[in-house]
């Protein structure tokens, strides 16, 4: 019995031991913790602190503007006011709700709501033109709070919709320069940090405190607006004269991929960009319908959609087979109006044939079998890796979003009808930007540039932050080639197919075609003229695409019209001069 006693008793004083160790431990746990929490996490929670009496309204940085090549405002910002109301705040509530609902034209049922809502702040209205808010402001109404804020403007309407893009009611890009330069122009917003009372009530006498936004950087960019506006109006004539689903016009530098225009109309209006730009009546559409037009209708078609290039693509055939080596200007050809491949009569546009021909007289004669027969002679693997070595299968990496891959047999499927119609710009699809970018390369004595329309980041004073660099490749094709590229397509524009886009006193190169798309049951045909000026010294290169044309639709006959009246007008604006004197040209 003593025995069992002695050994609780020794029990009960280990279990002691151990209970009281457990909350010194605990007891230094919480120590710990609070020596912790005061010293090292003191910041934090006074920063929690001091939220508990503020309360927090944003001030929106103004973003950055947009600026063309000549430094004219593309896109800008117009003072707007953003209108709330503080439940805890409100005296008059009644003249408030009636105010609110005539200054802003809102239902009384929605005034109300929010108003009589107890929370810490509640939003009515955003972007309210500046008079508005300056006559709510003046009502003087306790708990009614009026902040300026920032709305996007441009002021040229529809003027390169679908290259500038627009923003949302964040202030935030969604397409277009506005989304792909956001970190360069959306700034740092501010604040204004009211102190308050436990209840959420202002406190008399203390006033506010600001933190005050900081605004984005201006982004100048390659477009220039004449240019640009010009063109645009030379693809809305040629779309309504042509009864086009649309037309696009591309323009660039190809010695350094900078952009003077890309057009493609319809445009939208950027003020107003959520409301169809064809006057489609949207009552009996759902929300997702409305918005698949909507994304159509912001889609730019130069960078977006790929298309079956046609005979525009017989310059990269031709520079790959002069390269090669399988083909001279000199070589001779017969065109009886087809040419079988395999089991496969492909026809040339011209069913009667060209007859006997040179290869530089296929090329201003547009004749598909010459080019079929160019292809063949480079063979599937040789073709490819031209294709490849130019750099038609990568991105062109141009810097706007959504940019199409191009769409092409894989090279084991390949056969040699596959490669007849390849030669001549058919069974494969690209974005106009590619061929742009590509052709550049190939006239500008073999350097593949990147495409692109930022220029400079700019502060608000004009000082340039950041010039922007871009990738380029060398060693495209020769310097050698290149030039009788240059020669070549310049005589299918002073003696051939591109005649319609010749100009006195100017040397352009060029290069015409038509397209069917599929299916070819449709006959709905792509009609488009590539041409640069001036031929010798490229400084501009041009792109016209008219989309599903009616009546008459061959690419020489409609397209390089269209470029003519450009270049007639942007080589001068360029200061291009004409020359006195042309070049003569052998046949």
């Amino acid at each position: 019995m003593g025995y069992s006693m002695r050994k609780n008793k020794t029990y009960n004083k280990k279990k002691i031991v151990i209970v009281f160790f457990l909350c010194v431990l605990m007891l230094l746990g919480l120590a710990g913790r609070l020596v912790y929490l005061m010293i090292f996490r003191s910041d934090y929670y006074s920063e929690k602190a001091d939220d508990l009496h503020e309360r927090e309204r944003e001030i929106k940085a103004a973003r950055g503007k947009i600026l063309d090549a000549n430094g004219t405002v593309l896109a800008a910002n117009r003072t707007v006011c953003t209108i709330s109301v503080i439940h805890s705040q409100i005296e008059e509530p009644e003249e408030v709700i009636r105010m609110l609902c005539s200054e802003l034209g809102l239902n009384e049922e929605s005034v109300r709501a929010r108003v009589e809502k107890n929370s810490s702040i509640e939003r009515i209205e955003t972007n309210v033109d500046k008079e508005t808010g300056d006559r709510i402001r003046a009502y003087g109404y306790s708990g009614v709070k009026v902040d300026e804020d920032f709305k996007r403007y441009y002021p040229y309407g529809d003027l390169a919709s679908k290259v500038l893009g627009f923003t949302g009611s964040d202030n935030q890009g969604i397409i277009g320069l506005e989304v792909k330069y956001d970190e360069v122009l959306e700034g740092i917003n501010g604040k204004i940090l009211t102190t308050t009372d436990a209840r959420g009530i202002e406190l008399d006498g203390i006033g506010e405190s600001r933190v005050e936004p900081v605004a984005g950087y201006d982004l100048k960019i390659s477009l220039d607006a004449n240019i640009q506006e010009y063109c645009q109006q030379a693809a809305e004539k040629a779309m309504e004269e042509k009864q086009a689903d649309g037309v696009s016009v591309l323009l660039m530098n190809p010695q350094n991929g900078e952009i003077y225009a890309c057009v493609n109309v319809p445009e939208f209006d950027l003020n107003d960009p959520f409301t169809l730009n064809d006057g489609t009546d949207t009552t009996a559409l759902s929300e997702e319908e409305l918005q698949d037009l909507r994304n159509q209708m912001w889609r730019n078609a130069c960078i977006n959609d790929t298309y079956e290039p046609g005979s525009t693509f017989k310059i990269i055939t031709m520079s790959a087979g002069l390269e090669a080596g399988v083909v001279t200007p000199e070589d001779t050809f017969s065109c009886p109006g087809y040419k079988i491949v395999e089991d496969r009569r492909i026809h040339c546009h011209k069913r009667t044939g060209h007859g006997a021909e040179t290869f530089v007289q296929g090329a201003q004669n547009s004749c598909n079998p010459v080019f079929i027969e160019v292809g063949l002679r480079l063979g599937v693997a040789s073709f490819c890796d031209y294709f490849r070595k130019f750099g038609l299968m990568d991105k062109t990496g141009i810097d706007l979003p959504g940019e199409a891959s191009t769409i092409m047999h894989k090279e084991e499927n390949i056969g040699q009808v596959e490669l007849a119609t390849m030669s001549f710009g058919q069974s494969f699809q690209i974005t106009p930007i590619q061929l742009a970018t590509t052709v550049s390369s190939l006239i500008n004595g073999g350097t593949r540039v990147t495409p692109h329309f930022g220029v400079e980041v700019l502060d608000g004073d004009g000082n340039v932050v950041e010039t922007l660099k871009y990738d380029s490749r060398d060693g495209i094709l020769s310097e050698e080639t290149s030039q009788t590229v240059r020669e070549i397509l310049e005589s299918v524009v002073s003696e051939g197919s591109g005649k319609n886009a010749y100009i006195e006193g100017y040397e352009i190169g060029g290069k015409t075609a038509t397209s069917q798309t599929l299916p070819r049951s449709a006959n709905r045909y792509i009609s488009s003229f590539l041409g640069f000026a001036p031929a010798d010294d490229p400084v501009v290169l041009g792109i016209c695409i008219i989309n599903n044309p009616q009546g008459v639709y061959y690419g020489g006959t409609i397209c390089a019209p269209v470029m003519r009246d450009i270049f007639s007008n942007v080589l001068p604006y360029l200061g291009i001069e004409k020359e006195t004197t042309k070049k003569l040209h052998d046949g």
